[in-house]
């Protein structure tokens, strides 16, 4: 297991956006911090009240936003516009091309998010839009499958062999994972703290976990165990 902590990400502050990059973008460019197999950026963005991205381009990418606090207003050259709100999940695959903007329409406070893209198994797809709404119940305690591959349990559909889980976790709350043989996990502490297999994540920490064994040998895959230290929100991506 292989940590990444919150203090080591690039940071970039424009004003009206401060962001925290785990992985290479933009201006941040760190040759051994290009991405974690098909994952390739993780965004930790707070857009301030009234501001946002205006309509911009994307191609071959598999985008995924999780708002964490406020509400983020989206319009596409698909004709999609939609709000997402804490608790929602929203995957755009822009395939061969599109636009898109993302708005803070609050007048007071900022919204927190996370951007994620992923990179996906083909190029040329026919872009793409979807948003599903996960309750706190359903991720309170337990991790809840909100993406994959094929849209099992009802999560979106990524174009890439993928599965992402979103947890809540308060003080003592635990669940575990285990990681199939020949897999990697991906795990990113949103907010709050948890323990994962007794290392203590706090909020923007994340973990690597390779793969451990071969399938097509028996190997033995890898048991995550996750523990809540102070209202944890965490994300776990089962990777290829």
């Amino acid at each position: 297991m292989v940590i990444r902590r919150s203090g080591e990400r690039g940071y970039a502050d424009h004003g009206w956006l401060q962001s925290f990059h785990t992985f290479s973008f933009a201006d941040y460019q760190d040759p051994e911090h290009m991405g974690f197999r098909a994952l390739r950026v993780i965004n930790d963005d707070r857009v301030a009240p009234s501001r946002g991205f205006g309509m911009h381009p994307h191609q071959n990418m598999e985008i995924v936003t999780y708002v964490l606090e406020g509400e983020l207003a989206h319009k596409d050259s698909m004709g999609n516009g939609s709000i997402i709100r804490p608790g929602e999940v929203q995957r755009m695959s822009a395939g061969t091309g599109v636009y898109h903007s993302e708005h803070n329409t609050s007048k007071a406070g900022a919204t927190h998010l996370l951007q994620i893209w992923i990179v996906p198994d083909r190029r040329g797809y026919t872009p793409s839009y979807e948003q599903k709404a996960f309750s706190k119940e359903e991720r309170q305690g337990k991790l809840r499958l909100v993406a994959s591959q094929d849209g099992r349990e009802g999560s979106v559909t990524v174009h890439q062999d993928v599965s992402l889980f979103a947890g809540l976790f308060g003080q003592g709350e635990e669940a575990r994972y285990e990681l199939p043989a020949g897999r990697n996990a991906w795990v990113h502490v949103a907010r709050g703290s948890v323990e994962l297999n007794g290392t203590l994540l706090e909020a923007g920490d994340a973990a690597a976990l390779e793969a451990a064994g071969a399938p097509a040998a028996g190997g033995a895959g890898q048991s995550l165990h996750l523990v809540g230290k102070g209202a944890g929100e965490v994300l776990l991506f089962d990777l290829a």
